[in-house]
């Protein structure tokens, strides 16, 4: 005997239509507006020579810290700091001129207490967001200065290219010209070449949730 669906079962479901609804772009760090001692220490790595219209460099970096404390977008940006895609366009310029390397050298030789140090928040999470246009030389650099909060995820998730360059040195060929003599113990060290290669890698993609733990 067929037993029949209760009548709310049978209704055809009804989706919404449209695009989903954004998430709120939550601040994740301490963030307030710079003082006047941290910009005397910041405006001192700017490029001189910055492409563009004149702006209000100042304001400008205020904005930029302002979308780099969240996971947000550049057009969740609030009205109070600018127009979204013109402070995108100044980052980026800010970038390609090399502005995040320089501050995270600086970072890493400032001792606890420093001005620097008390913006390491802002920095590093500035400097994840450089990492989609300066690439592996950005991440090679955070962990060489041991910045591990400027990686975009936890490191373990991230790829490595120091850790590549020592695969590449590993004697490969040579294990492999006598395998036969002991399969076992070549076996384990495919395994372990596999490992090595996964970690240094990386994840292909990080989700938001991770990328919003890692603080």
């Amino acid at each position: 005997m067929r037993h029949s669906l209760p009548p709310i079962l049978r209704e055809p479901r009804i989706y919404p239509r449209g695009p989903r609804p954004r998430r709120p772009a939550w601040i994740l760090v301490p963030y307030d507006r710079l003082t006047d001692e941290q910009w005397m220490v910041l405006s001192i790595y700017l490029p001189r020579s910055a492409r563009g219209r004149p702006c209000d460099q100042r304001a400008r970096m205020d904005a930029i810290f302002r979308v780099a404390a969240t996971e947000g977008a550049w057009r969740d940006l609030p009205a109070a700091y600018g127009k979204g895609s013109s402070v995108a366009r100044h980052f980026q310029r800010l970038t390609h001129a090399g502005l995040w390397e320089r501050l995270l050298t600086a970072l890493a030789a400032s001792p606890p207490g420093s001005v620097l140090r008390e913006m390491e928040g802002l920095i590093c999470r500035a400097a994840r967001r450089a990492i989609r246009m300066r690439g592996l030389g950005l991440i090679a650099l955070a962990r060489r200065l041991d910045l591990l909060r400027a990686l975009p995820g936890p490191p373990w998730m991230v790829a490595d290219p120091d850790l590549s360059q020592i695969i590449r040195r590993l004697p490969v060929a040579q294990r492999f010209r006598h395998w036969r003599r002991d399969k076992g113990a070549t076996l384990e060290f495919l395994r372990g070449l596999k490992s090595l290669h996964s970690l240094a890698g990386g994840r292909r993609y990080l989700s938001r949730a991770v990328r919003e733990a890692w603080l």
